[in-house]
């Protein structure tokens, strides 16, 4: 089950008049709890393009990779290049 967690964020100036711009009768949101979800969201889903895109590179390269320089690795090694 999920869990809901209340959070305050404090913003001042041009930000503040930038998220009343998109909340309300004259944005696309109808509160800026709604705002900041969506925003939220669309960051998780820009991070998941981001890993995935990164798989898919390393995945071409290896595939592309002629057959003879292929080496077996621990999962020990794997995890350690890719922390980077």
């Amino acid at each position: 089950m999920s869990q809901t967690t209340t959070m305050t964020v404090r913003i001042s100036g041009a930000l503040s008049e930038f998220v009343a711009s998109n909340v309300g009768e004259r944005g696309d949101y109808e509160n800026i709890s709604e705002y900041v979800r969506d925003l939220i969201r669309r960051d998780k889903e820009r991070a998941e393009r981001e890993a995935f895109d990164r798989l898919k590179a390393e995945l071409t390269r290896a595939f592309a990779a002629p057959e003879d320089s292929y080496r077996p690795l621990t999962a020990a090694e794997i995890i350690a290049r890719n922390r980077v």
